[in-house]
């Protein structure tokens, strides 16, 4: 367990991200740390896994790569599982499932595919300790992942248990929640480091997991400090291990000198989940969290900072707000009336003309508010810079703003981009009156 090749999945447009964050988190260097497509490799060992599940905000979880062999058939799958000592992870009175994905694999069922591989699994412990253990597709104690190429399977064990997004403290949540993997994401993107002293500001909060991530970077609080992993499931682990590496952590958390993270939300529901989430974060004392109108919103303070949104797309939504001038008469036609919901506090059309969120269709009446919003922000946030994840590539142009960079990222299976405008100061001022001609 000394030397383990790790594998941390993310999402595309993240890896460079995340092979940064390793490198700071297990102190190896770029050899032993290499982005490859939708993840990094590490080669490390079994405390650099739990490392990596403790502090990682990027990974979608830390996986052991057992084996790469060729294959050409189901038979080839079971050849390779089954001379695999799974016997060194797990018992018989473990619960087991296999997870398989494929990238132009030339076999017709992966269902099938997977049926093999678990043959494979029980059938080694069957004539080596005299019993299987049992598959168990919901809440397995392992975790075994297989991955397909056109002619490759790589084989995984999993050290995560859930998801690394999962940091087990948002519990409340609005319609179509940003994963904290993301959120984390779209801070590192923007280059913002609490020790700076440059304030971070959401003005479309949700349920706060921008503002709640950040929080915990200012206070220096391991993303995983609050939930359980699957290698303490695994025979490997070592409990006294674990508990120093959970102990240092927490002897690394600091109280921040200054409010640094702020969030706003129209919907005052929302702002309630977010504070609740903050809470359950331990960060509440690290944040500010309001309720108003993005529109008229101003700066939390006096120093320009971040602005980072990750605004509601993809549904038929009209600006909301004491703003939205036509925001009453919008209402009406939404069905139950003057419904209200969070982030940008829009309202929504009825489910039959709405497309979801895997559309990507700004409304016409969205234009309004974006392009409120970019003219709010050019009056009053002078010398900010403002990041917006969207899956809509022209609504710059909409909002009038000429974005300085454009990084791809992906929400799930929606391609988006994340647009830095930097907001000069004295745009949208309003002119001086012209000094009057001599002898006027």
């Amino acid at each position: 367990m000394n030397s383990l090749q790790l594998f941390l999945p993310c999402a595309a447009g993240v890896e460079d991200y995340l092979a940064t964050e390793a490198r700071t988190i297990t102190g190896l260097g770029d050899a032993q740390v290499r982005p490859l497509r939708a993840g990094v490799l590490v080669d490390g060992s079994w405390r650099e896994a739990m490392l990596l599940n403790l502090h990682s905000r990027l990974a979608q979880r830390v996986l052991v790569q057992l084996s790469r062999t060729p294959y050409a058939s189901e038979s080839d799958l079971y050849q390779a599982a089954s001379e695999l000592a799974w016997e060194t992870w797990f018992t018989p009175r473990h619960t087991f499932r296999i997870d398989i994905t494929a990238q132009r694999s030339p076999l017709r069922s992966l269902n099938f595919a997977a049926l093999r591989i678990k043959d494979a699994v029980a059938d080694r412990f069957r004539e080596r300790a005299g019993s299987r253990p049992s598959v168990d597709t919901h809440w397995p104690d392992v975790r075994i992942f297989a991955h397909l190429t056109n002619d490759r399977m790589a084989l995984y064990i999993d050290t995560s248990g859930e998801p690394l997004f999962k940091r087990g403290w948002r519990e409340d949540k609005g319609d179509a929640p940003l994963k904290e993997t993301l959120a984390a994401a779209m801070i590192a993107a923007s280059g913002w480091q609490p020790d700076q002293g440059v304030p971070l500001y959401d003005p479309c909060c949700g349920s706060g997991t921008i503002a709640v991530e950040a929080a915990q970077m200012a206070c220096r609080m391991a993303p995983g400090s609050q939930r359980r992993f699957g290698f303490e499931r695994l025979l490997p682990f070592q409990p006294h291990v674990w508990q120093q590496l959970r102990e240092q952590a927490r002897s690394a958390e600091i109280r921040p000198s200054e409010l640094l993270v702020f969030g706003s939300d129209v919907a005052h529901r929302m702002v309630d989940f977010a504070q609740r989430n903050a809470q359950r974060a331990g960060v509440a004392h690290a944040l500010e969290l309001r309720g108003g109108d993005a529109l008229q919103r101003m700066p939390p303070g006096k120093t320009p900072g971040v602005l980072l949104v990750n605004p509601p797309y993809g549904e038929r939504i009209a600006a909301a707000g004491v703003a939205g001038e036509r925001s009453q008469e919008r209402a009406q036609r939404v069905q139950g009336g003057s419904r209200i919901e969070g982030r940008l506090g829009l309202s929504r059309a009825p489910a039959a003309t709405r497309g979801g969120r895997e559309h990507a269709l700004m409304a016409e009446d969205n234009d309004d508010f974006f392009q409120r919003l970019s003219s709010h922000w050019k009056r009053n946030y002078p010398g900010w810079t403002a990041w917006l994840l969207t899956p809509d590539r022209d609504l710059p142009r909409r909002m009038r703003l000429r974005e300085s960079r454009k990084i791809p990222m992906w929400n799930g299976p929606i391609e988006c981009r994340l647009f830095r405008f930097d907001l000069v100061a004295g745009a949208m001022q309003p002119r001086s009156a012209p000094s009057a001609e001599p002898g006027a």
